[in-house]
């Protein structure tokens, strides 16, 4: 359910700006995308786990408004930010 610590520090590779960028919006939507999609793939096995769920549905909200944050400061960060996580399809 939870993602590995090689895992997200390849995410945080990948997506930040500069060396040692750990908080920057990007990695951070970046991270919580791999946790809403490990959360997914675990629901769809364990139907009545509601507290998962609802854990779920607030990084869900968490997500949604970072990228808010995002769009709003610079939409072309945001447009290359959703295109690369293969969100909005």
């Amino acid at each position: 359910m939870s993602i590995t610590v090689e895992r997200k520090q390849e995410l945080i590779k990948e997506y930040a700006q500069k060396d040692g960028d750990t908080g920057s919006p990007e990695v951070q939507v970046a991270v919580l995308t791999e946790r809403i999609v490990n959360l997914t793939d675990h629901l769809k096995t364990h139907k009545k786990d509601f507290h998962s769920r609802r854990g779920l549905l607030m990084m869900v909200g968490q997500r949604r408004r970072l990228l808010d944050y995002v769009k709003r400061k610079q939409t072309t960060r945001y447009e290359d930010l959703i295109k690369r996580l293969g969100l909005r399809r």
